[in-house]
């Protein structure tokens, strides 16, 4: 009888656990699906889009969909997001990062707004590996430019490591997140592929991309061929 009833209380529990990730992993692939959703929108109105000589340039790529800021005493926001790196074989399988910091120029209110962050060098990927890297401190970062081309020759931009993009209300313009923290976020990148994976081996291209995510790194790998195609142009 004892026997019968740790029977079903394991079962309840294993029950349990099964419905709590569920809706986690749901969520992630949604998030995922929102991503895809900003940079295919993007994609589609190329005057308005990442300048195809930084796309061509890309080595990692970001973006935080419906970034919030809130109406605190001080501002303050936060964001949850996807990122991949360019390996030898394409782009890696996707991981999931937080930003968070104070409020930038472009917003008012409660607004959310999407965030595309390109890392434009190979050091890019060494930051992602970092627990957790300060824009604009940690390592150099500036708003960029938009357009088919970026005419971007000032020092800042060429010394720049990450340019940053916000989108909101269907403006999309380079944006300043000087002081905003990117923190890896190792309980979704757990939850998503369900065992823990170091994000090293993630954006080394180590991990078989989900299905989910095919999606998303298509459109990541659309905007870069797009730019390496203009390139000599």
């Amino acid at each position: 009888m004892k026997s019968l009833i740790a029977g079903a209380l394991v079962a309840v529990s294993l029950s349990a656990v099964a419905v709590a990730e569920g809706p986690d992993k749901a969520k992630l692939d949604g998030r995922i699906q929102a991503a895809h959703a900003v940079l295919h929108e993007l994609m589609a109105t190329p005057d308005k889009n990442v300048p195809l000589d930084i796309a061509a340039k890309a080595q990692c790529v970001a973006v935080v969909p419906g970034f919030k800021k809130g109406a605190f005493l001080i501002g303050g926001q936060y964001g949850q997001g996807v990122a991949t790196c360019r390996t030898g074989h394409g782009w890696s399988a996707p991981v999931f990062i937080q930003l968070t910091g104070a409020s930038f120029g472009l917003q008012a209110g409660g607004q959310s707004t999407d965030l595309v962050i390109v890392g434009i060098n190979r050091r890019s990927m060494d930051d992602l590996l970092k627990d957790k890297v300060k824009l604009g401190g940690d390592i150099a970062a500036s708003a960029g430019p938009v357009g088919r081309n970026s005419q971007a020759s000032t020092t800042e931009l060429a010394n720049a490591e990450f340019l940053t993009y916000s989108r909101s209300k269907g403006l999309f313009a380079g944006v300043d997140l000087t002081g905003d923290v990117v923190h890896q976020n190792g309980d979704d990148t757990m939850a998503y592929y369900g065992k823990d994976i170091p994000y090293q081996k993630v954006l080394a291209g180590e991990v078989v991309p989900p299905a989910s995510a095919v999606h998303f790194l298509a459109t990541v790998n659309q905007m870069f061929r797009r730019g390496k195609a203009n390139e000599g142009k």
